[in-house]
């Protein structure tokens, strides 16, 4: 099994929490001494995970960054859900895909706004960050950990799955698109957001239901970069479903 780490008490207990990765060992600085580290060695007790406290030399020599924190995990890879798992969530889903985005620390930013926002699932593509599991992680505030993702091999496989059951298909782009506030986002959802350099395929777009563009407050020629625009459309979608519910 490949070996990656996890850096920081917010990303190992997200992992603990979420049961996102088998964990093969967890180190603690033995300066670090308080609440979150505490929790943490109480957790791994109860998952008969081990856990070990190393004198400086020997952390430093061990853990491979040194931003840590004082404590960083060796974890096995992500666990995936299957699309299908994806649905389970909610009876009117909004799950979104990440397609393209070719920075680590924009991906977890990206997920750390869908997290807040209350997206039910992620959608990546096999080739994905997450063997960039320490700075996604550490990115995302530990959400990368906890946000259900599956896999699917394009945007065109997860749209057919998505729409046949019964989910809206849609995409940010800027081309013939109507506004976030003038679409409605609170049925069952699946968005793409594409990368900054390859955007969306012009075949894909061709095929979806909804084309949603983020409205500016001034005239700025350029587009939002995708962690940006992950974070508008996540708390949109939230903001359109707490409307509807309150009127119902």
């Amino acid at each position: 099994m490949a070996v990656e780490w996890l850096e920081g008490a917010i990303a190992v207990k997200a992992a603990l929490e979420s049961n996102s990765r088998d964990f093969q060992a967890i180190f603690i600085h033995a300066d670090r001494l308080d609440s979150q580290v505490a929790s943490i060695q109480r957790q791994a007790r109860h998952q008969a995970i081990p856990f070990e406290r190393l004198p400086a030399e020997k952390y430093d020599a061990l853990v491979p960054s040194e931003q840590t924190g004082g404590i960083a995990a060796q974890v096995g890879p992500r666990r995936f859900l299957t699309l299908g798992e994806l649905l389970s969530e909610d009876t009117k889903p909004a799950i979104v895909m990440l397609d393209g985005v070719e920075d680590p620390y924009n991906f977890g930013q990206a997920i750390r706004g869908l997290y807040a926002a209350g997206v039910h699932g992620l959608v990546v593509r096999e080739r994905n960050w997450f063997h960039a599991a320490a700075q996604v992680a550490r990115s995302s505030a530990g959400a990368s950990e906890r946000m259900p993702i599956a896999v699917a091999n394009s945007p065109e496989e997860a749209a057919d799955f998505f729409r046949a059951a019964g989910l809206a298909i849609a995409c940010a782009t800027t081309e013939i698109a109507q506004s976030m506030t003038d679409v409605d986002l609170s049925g069952p959802l699946f968005l793409v957001i594409g990368g900054e350099k390859r955007g969306i395929s012009r075949s894909f777009l061709k095929s979806v239901d909804l084309r949603i563009a983020i409205p500016y407050g001034r005239d700025f020629p350029q587009q939002l970069g995708s962690a940006a625009a992950a974070v508008v459309l996540g708390f949109e979608i939230m903001r359109q479903r707490r409307d509807s519910q309150t009127s119902t």
